[in-house]
């Protein structure tokens, strides 16, 4: 197999792997997950969680297999653009230590957005199931 293929399918298994992962850390801790998002504001925050779990779970899931991208993609963008700037709203946070987590994860978040926005381009997925 290509060098390029490996290095291909790795990288989805890595990052497709992160959002299955984080999305399941949603439904696992879905208790303590619903204390931070009602700490930050959000209501209904239970039923939010476990919708941005899912949203997550299959979003990656999708990465991961190569199966519907396009939904995939808007799964995951979705779910980023709504968490980073609701969960992670750094310059709200007096407290500079508390400010400076924020701030790595809202910076975090940004660079997932880009580059599952990325992923759009890439016109053939190799060992996937349709795009």
């Amino acid at each position: 197999m290509d060098i390029n293929i490996l290095l291909f399918l790795l990288g989805r298994i890595l990052f497709g792997g992160y959002f299955v992962m984080s999305g399941l850390n949603h439904l696992t801790k879905l208790e303590a997950m619903t204390g931070y998002a009602l700490s930050k504001g959000v209501k209904p925050a239970k039923p939010a969680v476990v919708i941005s779990g899912l949203m997550i779970i299959l979003g990656g899931a999708g990465l991961l297999l190569g199966l519907k991208i396009g939904w995939s993609v808007g799964l995951i963008a979705s779910f980023l653009i709504l968490v980073t700037f609701k969960m992670h709203a750094f310059w709200k946070v007096p407290d500079p230590n508390y400010q400076l987590i924020e701030k790595v994860n809202f910076m975090k978040n940004l660079a997932l957005l880009g580059a599952v926005l990325m992923m759009l381009m890439i016109t053939a997925w190799p060992a996937s199931y349709g795009g």
